[in-house]
């Protein structure tokens, strides 16, 4: 049994789902999104919740139970409140500057990095130390922070580069005479 699958999803005010066939349609005032489940899973609205349920006692359904409730549940995160990722930029001469939809990275490069932002995802640069990223889909704001990152991961010596806000970073010692 999922404990996690048998938990239904509250729709919380503002926040309405349909149910079609296999996809989920959830709509608040963030914006729409839909969620496709496999055949493995039956979706149903009652009162105010989504209640998801296996079809059948097979290995896969009950793996596609807790999944498909955790994604419904994200849905409905997202329409409501929204996903944010919030990083910070630690190094002498590193910031970040919002250009219109463009982010312009300064991280010790030979060359300035430019980053365009997706339509679907909104990038701030609050500080020049800090990038907030923000959207409904929890998969894109999580993905988009990652690239952001990547242009320069933190680095366990001195610790400069770009990381996520409240990130542990393991640090080494250096060389000894």
């Amino acid at each position: 049994m999922s404990r996690i699958g048998k938990k239904p999803v509250e729709l919380p005010s503002g926040v309405s789902a349909a149910v079609s066939g296999q996809t989920i349609e959830v709509k608040g005032p963030k914006g729409v999104r839909s969620f496709t489940a496999s055949d493995d899973v039956t979706l149903a609205v009652e009162e105010g919740k989504v209640v998801v349920s296996p079809r059948g006692k097979s290995k896969r359904a009950r793996q596609q139970w807790g999944m498909s409730r955790t994604m419904v549940a994200n849905c409905v995160t997202g329409v409501s409140e929204g996903f944010k990722k919030e990083l910070e930029i630690q190094g002498v001469g590193y910031r970040a500057q919002m250009q219109g939809n463009v982010l312009k990275l300064n991280l010790g490069l030979s060359h300035d990095v430019d980053y365009a932002a997706p339509s679907d995802v909104t990038v701030t640069a609050p500080k020049q130390t800090e990038i907030v990223v923000e959207g409904i889909d929890a998969q894109r704001v999580g993905q988009v922070a990652a690239n952001i990152r990547e242009w320069r991961k933190p680095e366990p010596y001195k610790g400069k580069g770009i990381r996520y806000k409240g990130e542990y970073i393991f640090r080494k010692e250096g060389k000894k005479k």
